[in-house]
């Protein structure tokens, strides 16, 4: 069976119930949420049943404070390709709003779980609350596992190897530092952003550095700056390049855009989907005296990104490792 996506557990096929469900928010999809995701998938393949991820959209926190949104690591078509290539068979992405929030943990668990889902265990991290005025705990589903008939697995904190609890916020810090190898590492592949080439004003073609513009979300925390990237076109063709984000400050300090040079690649990607995969950081945004200056600078950032990717396989950090 292919991988689905549904927004409503009211829509789950019921050839899918009977399976083992992962819940979370799972933001970034990280190595902290891959061990909870893992466990579940290893259990399914142990009971020859499904694997099924539950997850809310939008990101609760963005309902509660929607004037201080979540600074996404992974919107939702981003969190269910890595979910896919982890291994399950189907996310559902619950819609979340003021009224889910105000549902029981014992209504959810009843409804949810059990006659939408049909789950037969139920795996989520030590830390998932649920639930009006956050009622529902782990402890909580392990006890009205025992009542209702599914089994529940609670998984401990992932800590990294300097014994730090790997966390979303953790990894936004990171990206606002600029610190992309250190994000990596926590998320157990590269940070990506995709979305659709739109028309600049087409300085890079004037300096032979044309390059291909996304608009990043306003709440991004990712830091300004010149990265060595990786980009995946629309056939499905992987080609090294150099970024860089920010608002140009030595022509017009305007919108802030992810600027990709593809190296070595002559096409128009105008209007076509683009995912950009960040592999390192190179330097900070300037602002130069002269655009000499600046091309100059342009040709070195290019060797640098060109040698740092050329340390990488071909394939490196495009994935989550599943062990």
């Amino acid at each position: 069976m292919s991988f689905i996506r549904i927004d409503n557990p009211a829509k789950f096929p019921e050839d899918l119930k009977g399976g083992v469900v992962a819940i979370g928010n799972f933001d970034g999809v990280h190595r902290g949420h891959q061990a909870v995701l893992q466990t579940a998938v290893k259990l399914a393949e142990v009971a020859g049943v499904s694997a099924t991820v539950l997850t809310f959209e939008p990101h609760p926190r963005t309902v509660f404070v929607p004037d201080a949104p979540v600074p996404r690591l992974t919107p939702a078509p981003c969190k269910a390709e890595l979910i896919e290539h982890l291994g399950f068979n189907c996310v559902v992405e619950h819609k979340f709003d003021k009224d889910f929030a105000s549902t029981n943990a014992i209504d959810f668990v009843e409804m949810t779980l059990m006659e939408q889902l049909g789950a037969s265990h139920v795996v989520t991290g030590y830390d998932f609350h649920f639930g009006k005025n956050r009622e529902g705990s782990p402890q909580f589903l392990a006890a009205n596992g025992e009542r209702l008939g599914f089994a529940t697995t609670i998984v401990q904190a992932f800590q990294d190897e300097g014994g730090q609890v790997v966390s979303s916020s953790r990894i936004r810090e990171c990206l606002a530092q600029g610190q992309i190898s250190e994000a990596n590492g926590l998320l157990g592949y590269a940070f990506r952003h995709t979305g659709t080439v739109q028309k600049g004003k087409q300085i890079g073609r004037t300096l032979n550095y044309p390059t291909a513009n996304l608009t990043m979300p306003a709440e991004s925390t990712l830091k300004h700056g010149i990265y060595a990237v990786r980009a995946k076109l629309v056939d499905g063709s992987i080609h090294d390049g150099v970024a860089s984000y920010g608002r140009r400050p030595t022509f017009d300090n305007g919108e802030a855009l992810l600027e990709t040079f593809i190296f070595d690649f002559e096409g128009d990607l105008y209007d076509q989907p683009l995912t950009i995969y960040l592999h390192g950081w190179i330097r900070g945004e300037e602002k130069f005296d002269s655009v000499e200056a600046l091309v100059e600078q342009m040709d070195k950032d290019s060797a640098d990104a060109r040698a740092m990717l050329a340390a990488l396989g071909p394939e490196q950090g495009l994935w989550p490792i599943v062990v």
